[in-house]
C-alpha cells in the first residue's frame, strides 16, 4: 500500500476559488457521553458566591485550585455534603468523574466521597464500586455495576475543618477508558527509543516548536473540541443515515488517540468531542436529506475537488478568527476529512486527513480504521518511519504496514508531544 508522507510544517500558501455556497447552520453538539450535561443540580448547601450550575457546565478545569472557571463550594460548612443529578427519564450509569475544588484555604480535597442511586423510594451507594481516588488537579473516577436511575448523589465528606467543592462532574454510559500514567513516565524498554524519535524530528522538521497548527494548538484554540468538514470527492450519493455513519466512525477513532492522554500528565480534557459541522460536494443532489444538521457547500472547487469554504477553515486562518465564515464563527472547522474515489493509501497533516472514499466506507464499522489512525498521529505532529526503525521497538502504526492498531510505542510518542508542547498551553 502507498502512504503519502503529511504535509510538513512549513506549509505553502494557496490561491482561493470562486465558490456557490449553500449554507444550513447545525445544532450545537452535547460534549461526549457525559449524561450529567443534560441533568438538574442540586446541592445540600452552597456559597452565596459559588455556583452550583459549575458542576455540569462541561467545562474541564486546568487544575483544583482554579481560580478562573466557575465553582461550588460549601464554605464555611464542613461535615457531608451532596450534589444531586436528577434526569426526567432513568439513565443507566455505569461510571463518574469527579474533580474536587481546592483553594489551598478554607476548601479542600474531601478525606472520602461515594455515590449513591436512588431506587424509587430511597439512596443506596452504587454496587461494585472500584474504589474512591481522592486526587487534586485531575478527575477521579470511579466505576461500578450499572445503576438505571433518575437520580444520582456525589457525596462529599470534609476532612473535618475545611469545607469541600467540585468543579466538574461527569456521569457516564460507556466511560472513555483512562491510561494508568499520570505523568510522564513511559516503561524503561522505550524511554531510549523515544528519545531517538523525539530528536530525529527536532533534526528533520523546520521551525518544529514555532508552528501553531498542529491538532493540539486546534484542540486548545477550542477549548477543548475539534470541527471537521467532509470533502466528499466522488460522484456517489449519500444517505442520512451515511452521513451519520461517517460522524459516528470519525469520532470513534479519534476517540482511541484521546482517550490515551485522559488523566495523563495535567491534561486537562476528559473528553474532546469531535463535531462534523459540514459537508463539501460538486453536486447538492449527491446529499439525501434536507436538515439543517451540517453547513453545506456547493461546487466550490479546489485541488480538483469540493471545498468547505475557505473563511471557515482554520487552515487558512491560522489566528482564529472567522469574520467572513459564512456559518458563523461557531460552523468553522479545524480539519477536513477528504475522501476520494480510487485514492490509494492516506495523508495527514495540520489540514485534516485524506484516504480512499471506498475504503473509509466499506469499514464504517471497524473497531480499527488503521489509515485513519495512522492519519490523524500526523496531524498531531507524528512522524512517518519509511527509512528507519528507533532501536529497540518493532511494529507499530506509525510506521505504516506493520500494525493495524494503536501500540504501546504509539501512545508514548503521541504522550511525548504533548510532554513538548503543553507549555505553550500554560500546563
Amino acid at each position: 500500500m502507498t502512504w503519502n508522507r503529511r504535509v510538513s510544517a512549513s506549509l505553502a500558501a494557496l490561491a482561493l476559488c470562486t465558490s456557490n455556497l449553500l449554507v444550513a447552520t447545525a445544532a450545537q453538539a452535547a460534549p461526549g457521553d457525559n449524561l450529567a450535561w443534560n441533568a438538574t443540580a442540586t446541592a445540600s448547601y452552597t456559597s452565596s458566591w459559588e455556583s452550583l450550575a459549575a458542576v455540569k457546565d462541561g467545562v474541564d478545569p486546568p487544575r483544583s485550585n482554579d481560580t478562573t472557571n466557575p465553582r461550588w463550594g460549601t464554605w464555611p460548612q464542613t461535615g457531608t455534603h451532596w450534589v444531586e443529578l436528577t434526569w426526567p427519564t432513568a439513565q443507566t450509569i455505569r461510571a463518574v468523574d469527579a474533580y474536587f475544588f481546592d483553594d489551598q484555604g478554607g476548601v479542600r480535597l474531601p478525606s472520602a466521597w461515594r455515590v449513591q442511586s436512588w431506587s424509587g423510594s430511597a439512596f443506596a451507594d452504587v454496587p461494585g464500586a472500584s474504589g474512591y481516588p481522592v486526587a487534586a488537579d485531575r478527575y477521579n473516577r470511579v466505576s461500578f455495576t450499572a445503576v438505571n436511575t433518575t437520580r444520582l448523589r456525589i457525596q462529599l465528606t470534609s476532612n473535618g475543618t475545611s469545607s469541600v467543592g467540585l468543579l466538574e462532574v461527569k456521569a457516564h454510559t460507556n466511560p472513555p477508558t483512562a491510561p494508568p500514567s499520570p505523568g510522564w513516565n513511559p516503561p524503561a524498554n522505550l524511554v531510549s527509543p523515544l528519545g531517538q524519535v523525539w530528536t530525529h524530528q527536532e533534526q528533520t522538521y523546520n521551525n518544529l516548536y514555532g508552528f501553531r497548527n498542529y491538532g493540539w494548538d486546534q484542540v486548545f484554540a477550542n477549548r477543548g473540541y475539534l470541527n471537521v468538514c467532509v470533502r466528499w470527492d466522488s460522484s456517489a450519493t449519500v444517505s442520512a443515515a451515511q452521513r451519520d455513519q461517517v460522524h459516528a466512525a470519525l469520532t470513534r477513532q479519534y476517540k482511541k488517540w484521546f482517550d490515551l492522554m485522559v488523566g495523563h500528565n495535567a491534561w486537562p480534557y476528559s473528553e474532546v468531542p469531535v463535531r462534523v459541522v459540514g459537508w463539501a460536494v460538486r453536486d447538492r443532489a449527491q446529499l439525501q436529506w434536507s436538515d439543517t444538521s451540517v453547513d453545506i457547500y456547493v461546487n466550490n472547487i479546489r485541488e480538483n475537488a469540493p471545498q468547505c469554504a475557505e473563511p471557515c477553515g482554520r487552515f487558512f486562518n491560522q489566528s482564529g478568527q472567522y469574520p467572513n465564515c459564512p456559518g458563523g464563527a461557531s460552523r468553522h472547522y479545524d480539519q477536513s476529512l477528504w475522501l476520494t474515489d480510487g485514492f490509494g493509501g492516506g495523508a495527514g497533516g495540520d489540514w485534516g486527513q485524506r484516504m480512499g472514499r471506498e475504503y473509509f466506507m466499506n469499514n464504517l464499522n471497524a473497531a480499527n480504521m488503521h489509515i485513519l489512525l495512522h492519519e490523524i498521529g500526523h496531524t498531531f505532529g507524528l512522524d512517518d518511519f519509511y527509512d528507519w526503525t528507533p532501536s529497540g521497538v518493532g511494529g507499530f502504526l506509525m510506521k505504516a504496514g506493520s500494525a493495524s492498531t494503536i501500540t504501546e510505542f504509539d501512545t508514548w510518542m503521541f504522550r511525548d508531544w504533548w510532554r513538548h508542547l503543553k507549555d505553550r498551553y500554560g500546563y
